[in-house]
């Protein structure tokens, strides 16, 4: 701790005890600030921790039967049937508010020039790579929702650290410093009444031993 580098007044100590005021005032809104973000952030994690297996798990199904279809079709027959994709996703960014953060949220559709997801006839390909289409299609809203869940836990992580670190400066620098220098200047006004004490009644001494001397020396000169 150390206090301020303030001249020691009562106008002074008055001014500091309203900046101890409003500090102290700060550190508890920011606080409870923090814990709930703790708690938004919390819940998020494990949202994400959901998508996330969900969406892995769409892959993971994607990818196999996509190998297996490789391998009973031709490279020329299978870069055919993807040539032209058949279904497209257009997303738009929108913002909410969580405890003055803002988080994306994205509203995305699906648009299907035919009315399936298939870009290809059924003719010359195999279940296995109907089951794959199936399977990424499935894994779109799962991808799409982890990053939107993912890019809201990095903002809050990113203001945990800043509300942290400003609970931190007040709770462990400011409001001490206010309260050291705030005792250095009522400490200071105490030595200066005591002094201001001593001094009064070393002259109100003097002046009571020379009105005593003046009155001696008057009774003297009646009595001569």
């Amino acid at each position: 701790m150390a206090k301020l580098n303030v001249n020691p007044t009562r106008m002074e100590m008055t001014r500091l005890k309203r900046q101890l005021k409003t500090a102290t005032r700060g550190h508890k809104l920011l606080k409870d600030k923090l814990d709930e973000l703790m708690k938004q952030f919390l819940e998020i994690v494990r949202e994400n921790k959901r998508l996330r297996e969900e969406a892995e798990k769409a892959l993971e199904s994607a990818y196999q039967d996509f190998i297996i279809a490789r391998a009973v079709l031709s490279e020329s027959t299978l870069s055919t049937a993807l040539m032209i994709p058949q279904q497209s996703v257009s997303v738009k960014v929108k913002q909410r508010n969580i405890m003055s953060v803002n988080v994306p949220v994205f509203d995305f559709q699906k648009s299907e020039g035919s009315g399936d997801i298939y870009p290809y006839g059924m003719a010359f390909t195999s279940g296995e790579l109907d089951s794959a289409m199936n399977a990424f299609s499935d894994a779109m809203e799962p991808l799409l929702r982890l990053a939107e869940s993912e890019k809201t836990a990095q903002l809050l992580a990113q203001e945990i650290e800043r509300t942290r670190r400003r609970v931190n400066a007040l709770e462990n620098v400011m409001i001490p410093n206010y309260q050291e220098t705030i005792k250095f200047i009522a400490m200071k006004l105490e030595e200066n009444e005591r002094a201001s004490t001593t001094r009064l009644m070393k002259v109100k001494d003097m002046v009571l031993k020379k009105t005593l001397e003046e009155k001696h020396k008057q009774d003297e000169a009646l009595q001569a």
